[in-house]
């Protein structure tokens, strides 16, 4: 059985952990860095950091918030949010980040992603895939990619996206359902089964959690290879060694 992992995120606007509800209603939750110290600490297998408002602000990644917490995390570190070119990735990688993760950009332009793998090695390269769920009638996809924190429908189907990021070189999707995000109900299963039924790379489930439960069904309905969360880490519900604790008496292997 494949090693589930466990990933805490940082979503930072001005500087802060923040977290909302589909995206939006943003409050702040905490220290970046306190957290990312915390989260090392208490075992998390990687951290994935985004700056969620640098597409939207069409700037590039606030470096200053990456060193802050790039100094004191000891996990596998991924960065993302405003990274558009090559010479983005080159910059962060070189200040020691693990990975970056493309989403818009990526849309944008899909060669990038192929350029990417060439340039830095595939295993540094995460596409992240926001989507939403549309009506069966509604003459757009069921599962539609959206752009630009969730703000811009694209009309591309998730599962035909995952497909061909996998493709043009990526080496695991970050899936978010936009749908789900924050809401603390449970991650979007349909399409996060989708999406890992599809390809053959990892594909980390994002949007949601609320239980260790929901993390359990994450994995065993949806086909996630990792759970990512927020909400419940940050304000203590739930702690990485309750986590890794529950899904292991469930029978789920966990990464050492």
């Amino acid at each position: 059985m494949k090693e589930i992992k466990i990933i805490p995120c940082l979503d930072i606007k001005e500087g802060r952990v923040v977290k909302g509800v589909k995206f939006v209603n943003l409050k702040d939750a905490r220290d970046p860095v306190e957290a990312a110290t915390t989260y090392c600490k208490q075992g998390a297998d990687e951290l994935v950091f985004l700056d969620i408002f640098a597409t939207v602000e069409n700037r590039k990644t606030r470096l200053e918030w990456v060193k802050g917490v790039r100094d004191v995390t000891t996990i596998p570190f991924a960065v993302g949010g405003g990274i558009a070119s090559i010479a983005d990735m080159k910059v962060l990688i070189d200040l020691g980040v693990d990975k970056v993760s493309i989403n818009t950009a990526a849309v944008r332009r899909p060669q990038l992603i192929t350029e990417a793998a060439a340039e830095f090695g595939r295993e540094k390269l995460v596409v992240a895939i926001d989507g939403r769920k549309n009506p069966s009638k509604s003459g757009r996809p069921r599962l539609e990619v959206v752009i630009k924190s969730g703000d811009e429908p694209t009309g591309i189907d998730i599962v035909d996206w995952a497909k061909r990021v996998e493709e043009l070189g990526a080496a695991e999707i970050l899936l978010t359902s936009k749908d789900a995000d924050g809401t603390r109900a449970g991650y979007d299963l349909e399409m996060t089964r989708a999406v890992a039924e599809a390809v053959t790379i990892p594909v980390t489930a994002s949007g949601g959690a609320g239980t260790m439960e929901h993390l359990y069904q994450a994995i065993v309905t949806g086909k996630a290879s990792a759970v990512l969360a927020a909400s419940v880490f940050h304000f203590g519900e739930i702690s990485i060694p309750q986590a890794k604790k529950y899904l292991q008496e469930r029978g789920i292997a966990i990464k050492k």
